[in-house]
């Protein structure tokens, strides 16, 4: 098969043989695959996968892997031991995980597990949903991006006493922000330095969107969620001021701890971003401020198959989120532009 082949740092387009299913996998064509900033992080800081005891995500310079975990595929064959209950030439897509032989694989980010930036690749038959949808693979694909900022609003069961900062509008805050906004949270802020993501999150469900080069969005938050004093002083009153939800979607070192140091005392912190490299934490002003911190981890399978009926039904339009599409010989270029801020949320490959 063809394929966007990352080995020694460099992606190109050539030829490598076509991935076997095994027991319980299934063998699919992929119609449609985004380029997530994970992929970016997994092939620009190999010290990340040096440090996963777990083997899910490998990263080793001098074999052969083909990336992309957002993928729209159809069903070609099938591995031995599976139930076949998926038709041939079905659209499928699947929670980006592969059961092997030796253990649980993050597709896309192992060479055992070939991901959807390839002609072909294997899912799991088990976690495997029919994408029940006339929608087109471009749109189908968005969903397991639209799982993980899901998965956050969800478990962080905002309450109508709180009000949520969502910090950097990437496609993890942007889901987080649609979510929230299924859920009737509100008023919802989202933080961006870029104009066109802020509008973005305004088109994805946020009231409220602030430029951090001109106003801290710590005081941006105050300002609503507490308004001018004489409001201030009746809610304290009446039922004390409300709670704030800090969702942090960036992934670069010093945004965590910022928020630290700049939000409310008793705040909520959801760390989705996770900078690969590491970050610092001025842990005793969080324990003076009571500061609760949660880091996100994957959507549960829960939340992947809510986010991914969503998506194929229309019922959440993420459209706004889609940029241009790109076949495999222009995979290398669009992992650049991916880097730009100033991009598209998404632009997805065509193979």
């Amino acid at each position: 098969m063809r394929a966007a082949v990352l080995r020694e740092g460099v992606v190109e387009a050539r030829v490598i043989d076509d991935p076997v299913p095994g027991p319980g996998q299934l063998l699919v064509r992929s119609l449609a695959c985004g380029i997530c900033a994970s992929d970016i992080h997994f092939m620009d800081h190999l010290e990340a996968g040096v440090d996963d005891d777990s083997g899910m995500s490998t990263y080793d310079r001098d074999v052969d892997i083909v990336m992309g975990h957002e993928y729209c595929a159809e069903v070609v064959d099938y591995g031995p031991g599976t139930e076949r209950r998926i038709a041939v030439g079905t659209r499928v897509s699947s929670l980006p995980v592969l059961s092997t032989s030796t253990g649980r694989r993050i597709v896309g980010q192992n060479p055992e597990s070939p991901g959807g930036f390839g002609e072909y690749l294997l899912l799991d038959e088990a976690i495997t949903r029919v994408a029940a949808s006339e929608l087109p693979s471009e749109i189908v694909c968005i969903a397991d991006a639209i799982s993980v900022g899901w998965s956050a609003a969800s478990r962080a069961q905002v309450t109508a006493r709180e009000v949520p900062l969502v910090i950097g509008c990437g496609a993890i805050a942007l889901s987080a922000i649609a979510q929230l906004k299924r859920l009737g949270v509100g008023p919802i802020l989202a933080v961006d330095f870029v104009a066109s993501r802020r509008q973005t999150a305004l088109a994805m469900g946020a009231d409220v969107v602030i430029d951090p080069a001109e106003v801290s969005p710590y005081q941006a938050w105050r300002d609503v969620a507490y308004g001018p004093p004489e409001a201030m002083r009746q809610l304290m009153a009446v039922a004390g001021l409300p709670g704030c939800v800090v969702f942090e979607c960036v992934g670069i070192p010093g945004v965590l701890d910022s928020i630290i140091k700049g939000c409310e005392r008793g705040t909520r912190i959801f760390s989705v971003g996770g900078p690969p490299e590491g970050d610092h934490l001025h842990t005793l002003t969080a324990k003076r401020k009571g500061i609760n911190i949660q880091f996100g981890g994957g959507p549960s399978m829960q939340h992947w198959d809510e986010a991914f009926e969503a998506v194929c039904s229309g019922s959440l339009d993420v459209t706004p989120m889609l940029g241009r599409t790109v076949g495999l010989d222009g995979v290398a270029e669009a992992l650049d532009a991916a880097r730009d801020a100033n991009g598209p949320v998404r632009i997805v490959v065509v193979p």
